[in-house]
């Protein structure tokens, strides 16, 4: 009898443990115009997103503009979870601030990555990657500076002619010196990162207005997030489509990429297993209500049981 009493505890614990450690999926992003900060959803298969907090935000912004939009969360290998956001419309820095549990958030601080450029005309939706073989993370955002790449201004305003830059870190106090990090030849923003089979994928928005427009998604891949990045000749959606803001996550053997089908005022989903064949589940997707860009990623489900529980009053 003892012994039966035993061995259900035992398998009880166990039951417990995998519960908890079951992956669930968390959505950062921002409303309006960022001015109320950083709000989360929470899924449990990727496609149906529920808004916590009743919609609050959970955190506000302090620093650089005082926006927080194109919030990006990731999880460190020390379990700390990294923010970068958008902290105005035009400069050179970007916020940053760190939380153990998203609850509670560390000081925020803005980072000027930019300062070596002062003429850069914006900072804009800045993205975090971990790189496992060197321990680092890069931080990256879409950044216009005026007389660079000529050949593809051609409006001559030198006010959008985005290209992605970085810069990289092991402990977000010291950082090394900002770098271009992906030239495709053309006009993008709103990249992504994603670690995939022991390389990395990016996703991204190709901004190219003229001579024909583009804005549409593409990808590009490389052996690591400082490599050289080749971008693939098939787009992920179709040439005009106006969609910005992607966001890739895997679930199971899938990845879901969201994006913000912003023309039609909604957000959109394409899911793929191959990277290559994408399938459209925007009809079984359910958003909160004016989510706008932000990034989806998974954490453990002792994370999310604090971020579910009523607000103490």
């Amino acid at each position: 009898m003892k012994i039966s009493r035993w061995i259900y505890v035992a398998l009880m614990m166990v039951a417990t443990r995998a519960v908890a450690e079951q992956p669930c999926y968390l959505f950062s992003y921002f409303t309006g115009n960022g001015e109320d900060g950083l709000h989360l959803a929470w899924s449990s298969d990727g496609l149906q997103w529920n808004a916590l907090k009743g919609g609050a935000s959970f955190l506000t912004p302090k620093v650089g503009g005082k926006l927080m939009r194109d919030p990006c969360v990731l999880q460190g290998p020390d379990g700390t979870f990294h923010m970068v956001w958008t902290d105005s419309w035009k400069g050179t820095t970007i916020g940053y601030a760190s939380s153990k549990d998203l609850i509670t958030w560390s000081e925020q601080k803005s980072l000027p990555v930019m300062k070596d450029e002062p003429t850069s005309k914006n900072c804009w939706a800045p993205e975090l990657a971990f790189d496992a073989k060197t321990e680092e993370f890069t931080i990256f955002w879409a950044t216009t500076i005026p007389g660079k790449f000529p050949e593809t201004d051609f409006d001559g305003k030198n006010d959008s002619n985005h290209r992605i830059y970085a810069t990289t870190t092991k402990d977000f106090a010291e950082f090394s010196p900002t770098k271009l990090l992906f030239e495709p030849g053309f006009n993008c923003i709103d990249s992504t990162i994603l670690p995939r089979e022991g390389r990395f994928v990016m996703f991204f928005k190709d901004e190219t207005k003229h001579p024909k427009p583009m804005k549409n998604l593409r990808i590009a891949t490389a052996d690591s997030v400082s490599g050289k990045w080749q971008v693939k000749e098939k787009a992920v959606t179709e040439p005009n489509s106006w969609v910005e803001g992607p966001s890739a996550l895997k679930v199971g053997n899938e990845v879901i990429l969201y994006f913000d089908a912003y023309t039609k005022h909604h957000y959109a989903a394409l899911k793929s297993k191959d990277l290559e064949t994408w399938t459209d589940v925007t009809p079984q997707l359910r958003m909160p209500k004016g989510i706008r860009h932000g990034t989806a990623f998974a954490v453990s489900r002792n994370i999310l049981e604090p971020l579910l529980r009523p607000a103490s009053p």
